[in-house]
């Protein structure tokens, strides 16, 4: 699945991300699979999605895609 990150919060390691359908879910910076803990506003990324631990769907596996030319 791919979405949008639409805000990410480095001070607390969250951040949301926009699907293509207008969902959003929710995801933690430990979630984003290169290890680099930080992710950019408006990165486009893959994804995997997952029941949360508050009984909500969220983003795992968050894999930043390569720029499109």
């Amino acid at each position: 699945m791919t979405g949008r990150v639409v805000a990410f919060d480095d001070a607390v390691g969250l951040g949301e991300i926009e699907l293509g359908d207008g969902r959003r879910l929710g995801f933690h910076c430990t979630a984003i699979v290169d290890g680099t803990r930080t992710i950019t506003a408006g990165s486009q990324v893959e994804l995997e999605v997952v029941a949360g631990h508050r009984g909500l769907w969220e983003a795992a596996r968050v894999r930043p895609r390569a720029a499109q030319r």
